[in-house]
């Protein structure tokens, strides 16, 4: 006979997760699933077992969970990067929105730690060590980054925010950057320009190394010679962005374009430009990377490149989830790495 809703369980005691698996139908690890929110779950299996818990009456005890399964229920948002780049950027507050809102359907914690300097480092390893969180996400990664290598060493569950390189071996999760940098040059050259500067990210970042060889590649397939004095290298910042422009008019005042490596750096290149003046988009094409807010807002409006930040922490939070259902080591699972890559998209405005 089927029990009420708050029944109490065949021991007359509080219901067993053994109870409400033998309820729906399904095993004790699959109802475990469910409850912490993982996402290795199918609609109508997640169903069957939310009305076993409701008919059941069913409360986790989350303290005994947590022990039981040496769990913390937390995860940590781990950013390399200082404090002050973390909040002036709207990459890191649309990568936290969509990480926020998947995590929001879950009952785990969330934990933003930057580790943008040695002591910050070695203190954030200190505690990854005692294993107080179940997993980490880890946004801005760059090649010569300790952090994921430690991870992999402490075989704590970790997921990045796009590859350190091609031979990555973390499960990561990225835009098209090669795309993204091929459709900013294709997009400048189908405009009639032919003296196409590009301000580059930080160049141990391989989304920044991406961009670049997108943007060489559209000038080659055009029948452009790429000129490598019209390639600056920049920081991802405002002011690495006027630097950029400063050094590239020096070297090249005849420039008709130039493709930023983000938004940021385009508002940083826009102001040098006007105070020299250039007018855009009429002497000096301009595009950017992100198409964030900055893009719509500035004067003229930006033409960006649009990745989907939110979509990409969305993204990462359940690949996440799913290396802390399952915590042995990827190679005892079989596990190929798993490289997620999303679409990215040229939206044009009046820059350009």
């Amino acid at each position: 006979m089927a029990a009420g809703h708050g029944a109490r369980s065949r021991s007359g005691g509080r219901p067993t997760l053994e109870e409400v698996a033998a309820r729906a139908g399904v095993g004790r690890g699959t109802v475990s699933r469910v409850i912490n929110g993982s996402p290795r779950v199918s609609d109508a299996t997640r169903a069957a077992v939310e009305a076993a818990v409701a008919e059941l009456g069913y409360v986790p005890n989350t303290a005994a969970r947590a022990l039981a399964a040496n769990r913390t229920d937390a995860i940590a948002l781990v950013v390399p990067e200082p404090e002050t780049r973390f909040f002036s950027e709207p990459y890191f507050s649309d990568m936290l929105k969509g990480v926020g809102a998947e995590l929001s359907e879950t009952e785990m914690q969330l934990l933003l730690i930057f580790a943008g300097n040695d002591r910050e480092r070695r203190r954030l390893a200190q505690y990854l060590a005692a294993h107080r969180v179940d997993g980490v996400l880890l946004v801005s990664v760059h090649a010569d980054d300790p952090l994921p290598d430690l991870l992999s060493q402490l075989e704590i569950p970790a997921v990045i925010s796009g590859p350190r390189s091609a031979a990555e071996t973390l499960t990561s999760v990225d835009s098209d950057n090669y795309g993204g940098g091929r459709s900013a040059a294709e997009h400048l050259l189908a405009g009639g320009r032919r003296k196409i500067a590009h301000i580059t990210g930080r160049l141990d970042v391989y989304g920044a190394q991406r961009r670049v060889d997108g943007y060489r590649d559209a000038l080659r397939d055009a029948g452009h010679k790429v000129d490598d004095h019209l390639i600056e290298p920049g920081d991802f910042t405002e002011d690495g962005g006027r630097r950029a422009m400063t050094d590239l008019l020096a070297r090249c005042p005849d420039l008709d374009a130039v493709f930023a490596g983000s938004d940021v750096m385009a508002a940083g290149a826009r102001q040098v430009l006007r105070e020299v003046g250039r007018r855009i988009p009429d002497d000096v094409a301009l595009v950017g990377y992100d198409d964030s807010a900055i893009a719509r807002h500035m004067d003229p409006p930006l033409t960006s490149v649009r990745q989907p930040i939110e979509e990409m922490g969305r993204r990462m939070l359940d690949l996440l989830l799913e290396e802390i259902a399952d915590r042995r080591p990827a190679a005892s699972r079989g596990l190929e790495r798993r490289q997620v890559v999303l679409a990215t998209e040229l939206v044009r405005r009046a820059s350009s």
